[in-house]
């Protein structure tokens, strides 16, 4: 998810009572819900595309979701030191608790790749051990709702506790288990729509994806020969779907009539190039397109959409597009 999402759900543990355990216990949650992005540094050493290899991996696998937790336990117990030192330490703040702060930083940073399993890019949660990815297909990655929610009852819990000193922590709890009952049937929509197409054809390969802003519809991506995937819309109603069904790799309205290529001579050089190498590791659906000029372009039919289709391509200008026979 992204990160403003995240930090609410930090925010939002510290509004329930959690931010009383220790002084800088809100940094300590806010901050840990967000720590495990720090992956995304790895955009200044690699190219191109290969960041989408690295990204929700090795920092949200078991070993960092021990080590980052301690180390930003072990900063903010430093910082209090020191502002302590320097006379400078707030006098309202809280006693500081080296094992709370741990604690509090590790639950933040537990519910980091629990939020990003929720959409079709997926998470590593085995890194090292293991390098399968695991989605759960339930929220677009950015779900406006969930801000407004959060957003809301995070604001309307400082504000209790600052104007009226009422019970302010019993809105942040109301508004954990109405997140938590939204991201429930969500899941139960997602998991419908995987057993309707899957009795529908056991043999074919789906992906059920949310859609932004409408979280009652769905794309149902349908692999219907290799390399080759149609789209379906779904619009909310658990028994028929939308009366387009789109192909969004041949003649799609929105998109530019598109050529779908052989995908067999992209795999043959992925040994040699570690952006094609990398593509193929992340992407779940991928598919290859001709360009103008006859050459090849690598995409995923999980972002085959015009704001982010440069974000997620690969162009091989020395590969030829061997026409796939479509059906």
């Amino acid at each position: 998810m992204d990160n403003l999402t995240h930090s609410l759900v930090g925010a939002l543990l510290g509004q329930t009572g959690l931010k009383r355990k220790t002084g800088l216990a809100m940094p300590a949650l806010i901050i840990g819900a967000n720590l495990p992005d720090v992956d995304a540094a790895c955009l200044f050493w690699l190219d191109g595309v290969e960041h989408l290899g690295f990204r929700r991996g090795i920092t949200h696998g078991p070993p960092a979701l021990v080590l980052l937790p301690l180390i930003l336990a072990g900063l903010l117990y430093g910082f209090d030191r020191w502002q302590t030192k320097r006379g400078k330490r707030p006098e309202g703040r809280l006693p500081v608790h080296f094992g709370w702060l741990f604690a509090l930083s590790f639950i933040g940073c537990l519910t980091h790749p629990a939020m990003d399993w929720l959409n079709v890019y997926g998470v590593r949660f085995l890194e090292p051990f293991s390098s399968q990815w695991f989605y759960g297909d339930t929220l677009f990655i950015i779900d406006v709702w969930l801000w407004a929610l959060m957003g809301f009852a995070t604001w309307f819990s400082l504000r209790r506790e600052k104007k009226t000193g009422g019970d302010w922590r019993k809105p942040a709890r109301i508004a954990i288990a109405a997140s938590l009952a939204y991201i429930g049937l969500n899941a139960a929509f997602t998991a419908y729509l995987y057993d309707y197409e899957t009795n529908s054809d056991p043999t074919r390969k789906n992906i059920v994806s949310p859609v932004p802003l409408q979280f009652w519809k769905r794309e149902v991506l349908t692999e219907e020969a290799s390399t080759l995937w149609n789209s379906t819309d779904w619009n909310g109603s658990l028994t028929n779907r939308d009366s387009v069904n789109r192909a969004c790799f041949g003649n799609c309205p929105g998109y530019p009539d598109a050529q779908v290529c052989s995908l067999s001579p992209v795999e043959e050089i992925a040994t040699s190039n570690s952006q094609v190498a990398a593509f193929l590791f992340w992407s779940r659906a991928p598919f290859a397109e001709r360009a103008e000029d006859g050459s090849v372009l690598l995409r995923d039919a999980r972002f085959y959409d015009p704001l982010a289709r440069d974000r997620f391509t690969v162009a091989l200008p020395d590969v030829e597009c061997v026409e796939l026979a479509t059906p």
